[in-house]
Parts: C-alpha cells; structure tokens; sequence
C-alpha cells in the first residue's frame, strides 16, 4: 500500500546522462548513484552491456522490448522514483528504433519525443561533453588499446599503450560526430539539455553534483555528504607526452 501511494504521490521521473565517449560519464554517474536520490545512470540500452543487465532483473530485451524498459525503470530507480540511465551518441538511433519497434510507446507514426516521454516520463536530457578535445581523443586511445575504460587506483596497469596518431585523430574525429548527433537530436525535439563539461567535474565535482540534483529537482538532506570518487584520472606524464608529440605532428603537417 505504501509503495503505491508513493508512487501515485511521486510520479516516475527519467533523465538521460547523453554522454560523448571520455567526458566523464563514469565520474558523474557514479556520484549521482552515491546520492541514493537520483536513480543509477547505467547503460541499460547499450547492445552487449542490456543483456547483463536482463539477466540481473529477469527481463529480455530482445524480444520484449518494451517490457524490458518498463522493467529496467521500476527496478532501478531509487525510492523518489527517479530514474537515470547513460547513453552514447552511438546508441541512439538503435534505441530509437527499438522504442518504435516495440510498439509499446505509440504508434508507428509517433514522433521521436513522444516515444521518449512514453517511455521516460518527465524526461530531461544532460548532455556530457569536454572542452580539451585533444586530451579527450588521447583518453579514448588509451582506453581502446588497454581496454580500461575506468582507472581506479589499487588496480595494476598491465597493458601499455602505444602513440598512435592516427587512432588519436579518429578519435578527434569520432568525439565531433558524437556531439553532432546530440545536437541534431536536441534540436529536431526541442531539448534544452544541461552541459556538463568534463572540466567541471574536474575542477568542483560536488558542486557539479548539486548542480545535477538542482536541474533534476532533487533536494538532499542538508545533513548529506557526497562521498569522494572512487575513480582516478587517467591523465599522466604519457597524456603530456602524447599531447607534444601530436601537437608538433600537426604542425609539421601545417607547414608541408
């Protein structure tokens, strides 16, 4: 009886953490987790990660799609019912179709907003983006190669990366068309999303935090304190090294 008086109170409200690939996705995610009051962002619709996450719940995102994002949102959004969940650039049009597909959020003419706010009521969209793109390009070209997408800091580092410009400038590359596409989606649905840039996490993360739960209209306790992250920054002397390298690599090309 309670849960259902809460709910009738406190309707399901949903946000996406729309997320370019190395700005700090995994950082904001996990604070807005410790919260307790702001779901757990995960990537719930990504292809390989979604099948995890169904056997988890019980649920099959392959045949049953609509019931699996109806499942995925009552299972894991906090007590306030709010629920978050991640997605990459890369993701979109397939979730987009799938919504579609499934049938189970309008019809086959629906548009792609009131698909999303089927599917996601009340859904706001935070978009996640860095400013030092050529330090974002060197991080995911790090990460393709020691597939280490997270560094935390009592793991060891076992598989050394190689300089590689031109994986460096695909991901230079790849970072622009995944903005693009955010930005093509806000605009042909009307979404004025929130940015977060890498560089606020860095500078302020709790303050970033709060600037979330403020958007979302979340009001945490006065007595809470956001716990310190449980992740370090990949940034190192080998970053300042790369950086050099390809910066003089570009210039040379300039001067050709």
């Amino acid at each position: 009886m309670f849960g259902l008086l809460n709910h009738l109170l406190r309707p399901t409200s949903c946000y996406a953490l729309c997320a370019v690939a190395r700005s700090g996705a995994h950082l904001l995610s996990a604070g807005l987790r410790a919260t307790r009051m702001a779901g757990r962002p995960l990537q719930y619709f990504h292809e390989q990660l979604s099948l995890k996450y169904a056997a988890r719940y019980g649920l099959d995102p392959t045949y049953h799609f609509g019931q699996y994002v109806r499942g995925i949102v009552k299972a894991t959004a906090t007590r306030n019912n709010v629920f978050g969940f991640r997605i990459e650039a890369y993701d979109l049009d397939r979730v987009l179709a799938q919504l579609r597909g499934s049938g189970a959020f309008g019809s086959s003419t629906a548009s792609e907003s009131q698909l999303l706010e089927s599917a996601f009521p009340h859904l706001r969209c935070i978009l996640l983006t860095r400013q030092d793109k050529l330090r974002q390009a060197i991080s995911k070209a790090r990460a393709m190669q020691t597939d280490r997408w997270v560094v935390r800091e009592d793991e060891p580092r076992d598989r050394a990366p190689v300089f590689n410009p031109d994986l460096i400038t695909h991901c230079l590359q790849s970072a622009t068309i995944s903005e693009q596409i955010w930005n093509d989606f806000f605009r042909r649905n009307w979404i004025q999303p929130l940015t977060i840039t890498y560089e606020d996490l860095c500078t302020d993360y709790p303050k970033t935090v709060t600037r979330v739960l403020d958007y979302l209209r979340i009001r945490p306790p006065r007595s809470f304190v956001l716990p310190p992250p449980t992740t370090v920054r990949q940034a190192d002397a080998m970053t300042e090294e790369w950086l050099a390298r390809y910066s003089r690599l570009e210039a040379e090309k300039a001067t050709r």
